[in-house]
């Protein structure tokens, strides 16, 4: 496209016709308008175009699923146990043979987390353990007793035990899903890095899906699933697993039947197609039409992954999805699998969110808090690493596992723990991911990472080396990334 081609005419004239659009009854998700309104700016400002959708170099995975826990989970209560908390609890650091913890390189100058904050939470007397441990699978894998269904799959995990972020607050949210503080203000997440990297797998379904509540608007809100400078069509797109509504903004309009809607579709597509004649060489033109053609199937596509009941009771019982503590996080996890068994890309699933901080943001109760979580999410994820491996589906899908940042081997308040960021805990699992190792590890005490420590960026490096992509390879005209924005792939983790 050139310059003396705009797409449209005038302002009054885009708004006109996507009014007329809109009122054919082709439903429009908001992922499709936001890529329209998007490629509206490009159109008139010459911007870049997106990659080919062509892997780099040969993939070892073509999904990802990426569960976040909302609120900070504690890393020695859940896959980094410490039997020496059991031994100094109730004692400060001083007291113990650990004052060397405090000298350390990563927390000097920071002894303010370690005797209190601005909330007056003292830190300074650690904290026993909240559950018991023991050595699971073959490959004896130290995990917390509140996980007794990913227990059983111990073999297919690498558990990164040394990752560390700078931020204390719950912007982590936002720094682990873009690698930046938010007072850098906002960046591409690596969903969308994946989804403006990669070509569809599916011509019907969006290529890079949100499940379950998002993150508060305190910690990242929407940014935390943004492309930011990317474009909203590179955005994560929000599904509910609610089959009556799965997508909010793109169910038919009332009344129209699906013969209606095929010939609406059928009508736009030809008047669409008449002012693709008009302008032969218009790159968002194209977009857009692609974008209306992809809400339409989606129309389709959606309620039927979200449907459920065609699954076996096997499967149900497997996730926990048919009732109880499980169910929800069931439904979740389910239809995580049945997306990427279509072909979507990245699956990002929240647990804990919802507004605040989160969850697992556990000051208070830890014991409670944790444990009644990890009951929720235990057998769904278990269930799902499962169900993909039975499928031969687990070789191909790279599934995550974290949360913003750990919790403090000290004390807060009666029976609590602060924040965390000097050293906490990930997974990973299938996708070319070696299984039944422990990467990287914290002091005694779990208070920060001394062997192979790893920023979050490493994490997202790993996930796109398994997916073919170089991060150097898709950078955007104008657009500078940081050395730290880049990462480097975790190799020892790598199969």
């Amino acid at each position: 496209m050139t310059a003396s081609h705009p797409v449209n005419s005038s302002a009054s004239e885009s708004v006109s016709r996507r009014s007329f659009l809109s009122g054919m009854g082709t439903g429009l998700g908001s992922i499709a308008l936001a890529s329209m309104l998007q490629q509206d700016g490009l159109a008139q400002s010459g911007h870049w175009s997106p990659p080919t959708g062509l892997p780099h170099f040969a993939p070892k995975a073509k999904s990802v699923i990426w569960l976040f826990m909302v609120g900070g989970v504690s890393q020695v209560e859940t896959f980094d146990p410490k039997p020496a908390l059991n031994k100094y609890g109730g004692m400060t650091i001083a007291e113990t043979p650990h004052t060397d913890v405090l000298d350390s390189p990563y927390i000097k100058n920071r002894v303010e987390l370690v005797q209190g904050d601005a909330n007056g939470a003292i830190y300074d007397k650690l904290y026993p353990m909240q559950v018991g441990h023991r050595p699971r699978g073959e490959s004896g894998l130290e995990i917390s007793d509140w996980w007794p269904h990913l227990g059983d799959c111990a073999d297919d995990l690498a558990i990164v035990r040394s990752m560390w972020t700078t931020a204390s607050n719950h912007d982590a949210q936002l720094q682990f899903h873009t690698g930046r503080n938010r007072f850098d203000g906002f960046f591409p997440t690596i969903g969308s890095w994946v989804h403006y990297g990669l070509g569809s797998l599916n011509d019907s379904l969006p290529q890079f899906i949100v499940l379950g509540d998002g993150i508060g608007d305190c910690c990242g809100g929407k940014a935390t699933e943004g492309a930011d400078y990317l474009g909203p069509e590179h955005d994560g797109v929000t599904m509910s697993v609610d089959p009556k509504n799965p997508l909010p903004f793109a169910i038919p309009t009332d009344g129209a039947t699906m013969a209606e809607r095929a010939r609406s579709q059928q009508l736009l597509g030809r008047l669409n197609r008449l002012a693709g004649e008009q302008y032969p060489n218009d790159p968002a033109l194209e977009a857009r039409i692609k974008s209306y053609e992809l809400a339409f199937r989606m129309q389709t596509a959606v309620p039927e992954v979200v449907n459920l009941e065609g699954e076996t009771q096997h499967i149900h019982q497997l996730y926990g999805t048919e009732g109880g503590t499980t169910q929800n996080f069931g439904r979740l996890c389910l239809t995580a699998r049945r997306l990427v068994e279509r072909g979507v890309r990245f699956v990002q699933i929240y647990h804990g969110g919802g507004g605040g901080a989160g969850r697992w943001d556990a000051h208070s109760n830890v014991k409670g808090n944790h444990s009644g979580n990890c009951a929720q999410v235990d057998q769904p994820i278990a269930g799902l690493l499962k169900d993909l491996k039975q499928r031969g589906l687990l070789d191909e899908t790279l599934v995550v596992w974290g949360s913003e940042f750990g919790r403090t081997p000290g004390l807060q308040g009666a029976n609590g723990r602060g924040h965390h960021n000097f050293g906490f805990s990930v997974w990973m699992a299938g996708g070319g991911i070696k299984g039944g190792i422990a990467h990287g590890a914290t002091d005694e005490l779990g208070f920060h990472a001394v062997e192979n420590r790893h920023y979050v960026t490493d994490l997202h490096a790993t996930v796109m080396q398994q997916l073919g992509l170089d991060p150097r390879a898709l950078a955007v005209p104008g657009r500078k990334r940081l050395e730290i924005d880049y990462g480097t792939p975790i190799d020892e983790v790598i199969a």
